[in-house]
């Protein structure tokens, strides 16, 4: 047997330890749970025929039973079932164990079973616990599952898995089973019980399925992953030792924010989460996607290609998958789904191979795409590709690219951990740990620090008794959350180590980043300044190629890159896809086309009819026009009613694009815009109201203290972690509370915060992932028209017109969290149910961050004509005062006039939220004119409220009376509880700041209520 095979065996003898409806049989079935299906698929394997290492039978006679029931190496069990122990340590609390008498042949002997109040048959009352909240879900309201036939639900199990194994064998049937494809095939695919094996009985409640029913907060796949990586990396290690490796690359920010076009902003962030995937690769490649702990990988669509392309696995299997059916940009595999970092179990003598190995993979993975682009940019410039005759641009590309991008890692090894019982893994020696820790920490010697000074480790190090119910003393799995914050502490220490290269750049910088020389195929070119240069590289691809550069534009190694990767990475996604033209429909909306997408949308509502100017139009400028990217929304609404409609309707930005030119006389431009407004206008009942809307708006949203997340620590006065008590099932709460009235130990113990475990990492991931991949671009580019230009994790970049800004921003709050309390109980209309934590999106159950996570959120409305790197500057600046001067869990939106000036608004989430969009459809309705906003600010001074003393009355009366005197009858009966609800808001301000907030809030309105916004008074006519 190789290596190499007993690896994969190894990992999947763990993943098979524990079967997948263990929830569902458990105290139900007289086999016993281990008995049924996990026995079975390893027979199916041939696990029985792999035959036993020589093992002292006198000295573990239940081990050597154990060994030959099950048909594995007595050396693959101990390291499954020691990842066993570690994993169930890892991710669950400490139990109390009773003590009973049992007769074997020995007779008599005394020995522990989970105490009676502990056990749980979670049929009879199914509950889940969200791992983030404690927020407890009752699957029991509508009869439970007790009723369920165990009998089936093995069978229906043993049947999912044999059958993804028979696809492998299938695909090779003269060949023995791939260990290797098998372990990858179940992790990837044995969560998916397909809807023709479940028969509507579990649906969408198999992937959550429990991993222990008394603590419902993490799935089985959860710690069958965890198994699997730490038994991996016990059988890759010659001492059986594992480590925790935590990597990051970088920089981060400063590579994403060099950007002069939205397809800037998108490159940037897509091609360094491609950059982590090459990072991730080394690791999967060696151990398997479930050494990687966070980010989770299993479902992200590079992830699934790499199975599917280059580890071979049957292509049957990912036909459902998001990504195979997609074939525009709006295909997940274009989304930016994974983080700079990750945190591994590896094999403790792999650690720095693993790391180094890991800083080459994406070093020459960069070169490799830095070479493709000079190539791209000469073909495209009409010059000769090979490096021997054009070697500048190459040399420029290798060490402008060198030491790009920066990788850090730390590793800590487990074995700082002494277990004096090596047979059960426990009485553990903490000394080494500690003393490596003490450092990071500025503790005393001897001084315990970190989670070893945490009440929890203090009271249950050792085996804690109480009558006859014992604690057991932990095994070293309980302390990851040192192992994990002594790697991170020890990495955030590496990134202080930059190590500096020094590169000589000489001549004319970069016209984007301003740091490096521009590629150039004669270095003589670079001492030439904008204006002068000629037939240079970049005025070739100018004039051939302006997707790729602008005029004047002239960019180094990274910003060519960034701007090439769109086209390289469309054509390697049409290759993916088996697309014939091995090319996938790209389309970034351009913001002048988002600004009118409103407008757009209720023509095309209203039948889509052209002037005849505007036909005559098209057919004289048909060689100049190219139809321009709709929203999604937009097309998706529209494309079954009028399919000429849709493409007159991405002709009329082009139109107005065309216009705006320098290859046309203001003569025509003025005929081309007034033939576009009349068209538009005619569906307006004031058809002579010609204007268009010009400004758009950006939104930048991210998650509140995400550190604080994933080290489940206090931060600010507020805890990220529910206790132990909370993480317990509702039927253990109650005698967990009866044993702790009569023990203060046991009290606290469950008073304390959980400790961090990779169950928790892998929630958050899991609720990233499915955010970012999933949720998002159903919010921003199906329920309204906006245009989603990167969401990674918890960061959402996006493009909307002005009109769907509020709702979409609320929406993606409520998104992020799993929580719209207007759907409460029901499933929302809109396709996107969020609810207790979860989001139900066509029959798919996804867990979000829950009820208590909090986003922030910038937001710009600007002219389309504004420098984005400008309009970019404010939304950062928006996206940090809705952090800083709204304290989180707030938005602040800027509008940046056309003729200069800005108005602010920052606020918290909710009524805020919800009486902007009143107050901005009261000001827009009929019969209300926007004077009442107008009158409303010539009274509020800079001095002073009319509200002496926080007195609301007053204020209250003038609000009301000028909302009322402009609106008609019908109108004005909203105007007295739009003044109570604003004064309210108001008075709940900085008494300092109330005046500015108010008049902010009112204009803000105001704006919004435009019809169309065109340079910010009455408008611009052709």
């Amino acid at each position: 047997m190789q290596d190499k095979d007993t690896l994969w065996q190894t990992k999947l003898a763990a993943r098979l330890h524990d079967p997948a409806e263990k929830a569902l049989v458990l105290l139900r079935d007289p086999a016993g749970h281990e008995n049924g299906t996990s026995r079975a698929l390893a027979r199916l394997l041939g696990f029985h025929d792999i035959g036993t290492d020589a093992i002292d039978t006198d000295n573990d006679e239940a081990l050597a039973r154990t060994v030959f029931k099950k048909g594995i190496p007595a050396s693959m069990y101990r390291n499954v079932q020691c990842a066993d122990w570690w994993a169930a340590a890892a991710d669950r609390p400490q139990w109390p164990m009773q003590e009973i008498t049992v007769t074997t042949k020995k007779g008599k002997e005394k020995t522990f079973s989970v105490a009676s109040w502990a056990q749980v048959r979670w049929t009879n009352r199914p509950v889940l616990v969200h791992p983030l909240t404690g927020e407890q879900h009752d699957l029991g309201k509508k009869g439970g599952l007790s009723e369920t036939d165990f009998e089936d639900i093995k069978e229906r199990s043993f049947n999912h898995h044999a059958d993804l194994l028979l696809a492998l064998q299938r695909q090779n049937p003269d060949q023995e089973l791939d260990w290797h494809k098998a372990l990858l095939t179940l992790w990837r695919f044995a969560p998916e019980l397909g809807e023709t094996n479940d028969n509507g009985k579990l649906g969408e409640l198999w992937k959550l399925l429990p991993a222990d029913t008394r603590i419902p907060d993490h799935s089985i796949w959860d710690h069958l992953d965890l198994t699997s990586a730490f038994a991996g990396a016990f059988a890759a290690d010659p001492q059986g030792d594992a480590a925790l490796l935590s990597l990051s690359i970088g920089p981060v920010q400063p590579f994403i924010a060099a950007a002069r076009k939205m397809e800037d902003l998108w490159a940037g962030s897509h091609l360094l989460a491609r950059l982590s995937w090459e990072a991730m690769r080394v690791v999967c490649e060696k151990l398997g996607p479930d050494a990687i702990l966070f980010p989770r990988l299993r479902g992200v669509p590079q992830v699934d290609l790499w199975l599917r392309d280059e580890c071979k696995l049957p292509s049957d299997l990912f036909t459902g998958c998001d990504w195979n059916r997609g074939s525009t940009d709006s295909n997940p595999l274009f989304a930016a789904a994974l983080p700079n970092r990750f945190v591994a179990v590896v094999p403790a003598s792999q650690a720095r191979e693993l790391a180094l190995a890991v800083e080459r993979t994406v070093r020459d993975w960069l070169q490799g795409i830095g070479k493709t682009v000079v190539q791209e940019l000469l073909q495209a410039a009409g010059l000769a590709t090979d490096a021997e005759q054009t070697p500048v641009p190459y040399a420029q590309m290798r060490e402008q690219l060198q030491g790009f991008p920066e990788v850090h890692w730390a590793a800590v090894p487990f074995s700082l951990i002494h277990a004096r019982n090596a047979a059960k893994q426990t009485d553990l020696d903490v000394t080494e740990l500690s003393d490596a820790m003490r450092p990071f920490f500025g503790a005393g010697e001897g001084k315990p620090c970190g989670f070893l000074a945490t009440p929890a480790w203090q009271l249950l190090q050792k085996e804690l008794r109480l009558g006859n119910t014992t604690f057991f003393a932990p095994n070293p799995g309980v302390l990851y959350p040192a192992v994990h914050d002594l790697a991170e502490r020890a990495l955030a220490a590496a990134k202080t180590l930059r190590p500096f290269q020094q590169s000589k750049q000489t001549g004319w910088r970069c016209s984007l980043s301003g740091e490096t020389e521009w590629l150039t195929t004669d270095r003589e070119q670079l001492e030439q300044p904008a204006g002068q240069r000629k037939d240079t590289l970049w005025t070739s691809i100018a004039a051939r190629k302006p997707a790729w550069a602008k005029k004047g534009e002239h960019l180094g190694a990274l910003p060519a890159v960034k701007r090439l990767w769109p086209t390289l990475f469309a054509r390697e996604a049409g290759k993916a896809l088996r697309k014939k033209t091995e090319n996938v429909d790209r389309f970034i909306v351009s913001t002048h086309t988002m600004a009118l997408a409103h407008q757009l949308d209720q023509w095309l509502e209203h039948g889509g009819l052209c002037t005849p100017e505007l036909s005559k139009l098209q057919e004289h400028y048909r060689k100049e026009l190219d139809a321009v990217a709709l929203p999604r929304r937009l097309m998706l609404r529209h494309q079954s009613v009028n399919a000429n409609a849709l493409k007159d309707a991405a002709q009329l930005p082009a139109l107005l694009d065309l216009a705006d030119g320098e290859n046309i006389s203001e003569s025509e431009a003025s005929f081309i815009r007034r033939a576009v407004c009349q068209t538009l206008a005619s569906v307006r009942e004031n058809q002579g109201d010609d204007r268009l809307e010009t400004y758009y708006s950006l939104l930048l949203m991210d998650g509140d203290r995400m550190g604080a997340w994933l080290a489940g620590e206090a931060s600010e006065g507020r805890d990220y972690a529910i206790s132990y008590r909370n993480s317990f099932h509702p039927q253990v709460q109650k005698g967990f509370d009866e044993h702790a009235a009569k023990h203060a130990n046991i009290r606290q113990y469950g008073q304390q915060k959980r400790a961090l475990s990779p169950n928790r990492h892998l929630a958050i991931s899991g609720a990233l992932n499915d955010f970012s991949l999933t949720v998002v671009r159903h919010v921003v580019e199906n329920e309204h028209l906006g245009r989603l230009i990167y969401a990674g994790g918890d960061d959402v970049f996006a493009m909307l017109p002005v009109v769907d800004l509020l709702p979409a921003m609320q929406r993606l709050r409520q998104a992020y969290s799993g929580h719209d309390p207007e759907h409460e109980g029901g499933r929302d209309p809109r396709g996107l149910t969020l609810q207790g934590g979860f989001a139900i999106l066509k029959g798919r159950l996804m867990r979000m961050m829950g009820t208590t996570a909090t986003a922030s959120c910038g937001a710009v409305i600007a002219h389309h004509q504004a420098p984005l790197s400008a309009v970019r500057r404010e939304l950062a600046a928006a996206e940090q005062r809705a952090k800083n001067e709204g304290g989180r869990d707030a938005f602040s939106i800027t509008i940046v006039k056309r003729s200069g000036g800005a108005l602010r608004l920052t606020a918290k989430w909710g009524e805020p939220v919800k009486l902007l969009q009143d107050l901005r459809d009261f000001l827009a309705a009929e019969g209300v004119s926007r004077r009442a906003a107008y009158h409303t600010l010539q009274w509020l001074n800079d001095r002073e409220l009319p509200a002496p003393k926080g007195d609301a009355a007053m204020l209250q009366s003038l609000l009301a009376y000028q909302l009322n005197r402009q609106a008609n009858s019908h109108a004005s009966a909203q105007a007295t509880p739009l003044a109570q609800r604003l004064t309210t808001l108001t008075l709940q301000q900085p008494e300092n700041k109330r005046i500015d907030w108010l008049r902010n809030f009112i204009s803000v309105a105001e704006f919004l209520a435009r019809e169309v916004r065109t340079h910010e008074t009455g408008g611009q006519r052709p």
